[in-house]
């Protein structure tokens, strides 16, 4: 594996993604090869996070993109390869632990939901059923004018600190 090339191959595997996406691949399993599955794997990437990526760029316009995808999946190598020694964590967030999608912080709706989420992304603790830059994350964090990988790397600073965070969240949108 090549620290070096992380984000060229990346790429085009992202843009395989989006082709066997696009030519009726429809489960994780078929959206990369075996060959993209074990470099993705030894940078804590599952293939769920590019079929992820590949579903919603079809579906939503190309969102959430390659630049964006790409940001996100740098925080999290960067978290798998030096936090967890790359050594992928065996838990998996429970998605009926979630707040509600309505649920507040300091007034901020999304807010408390996207927390954890950020978190189990970090960890790679997200399960299939879960995205982390879904559609409502997207809503929320440009509503909020926050780049994905920036709220990631936000979280990551205060891991344990979810008034930290909501701090930082109300002085970036401006609310009192």
């Amino acid at each position: 594996m090549s620290h070096y090339d992380f984000a060229t191959t990346f790429r085009q595997i992202y843009e395989q993604a989006l082709s066997r996406f696009g030519s009726g691949a429809r489960a994780a399993d078929s959206i990369v090869s075996p060959e993209e599955e074990a470099f993705l794997t030894a940078n804590g990437i599952t293939a769920q996070h590019m079929y992820d990526y590949a579903e919603d760029h079809h579906g939503y316009g190309g969102e959430p993109g390659l630049e964006r995808a790409l940001a996100i999946e740098v925080v999290r190598r960067d978290y798998f390869l030096n936090v967890q020694r790359g050594v992928a964590s065996r838990t998996l967030l429970d998605e009926s632990t979630l707040p509600e999608k309505t649920s507040s912080l300091r007034g901020i709706e999304w807010l408390p939901r996207i927390i954890p989420k950020a978190i189990a992304k970090l960890r790679g603790e997200l399960p299939p059923s879960l995205m982390y830059c879904c559609g409502g994350d997207r809503k929320f964090l440009k509503q909020h004018d926050i780049f994905p990988a920036e709220f990631l790397t936000l979280v990551w600073r205060h891991e344990n600190d979810e008034a930290a965070i909501a701090e930082w969240v109300v002085r970036r949108s401006g609310k009192k």
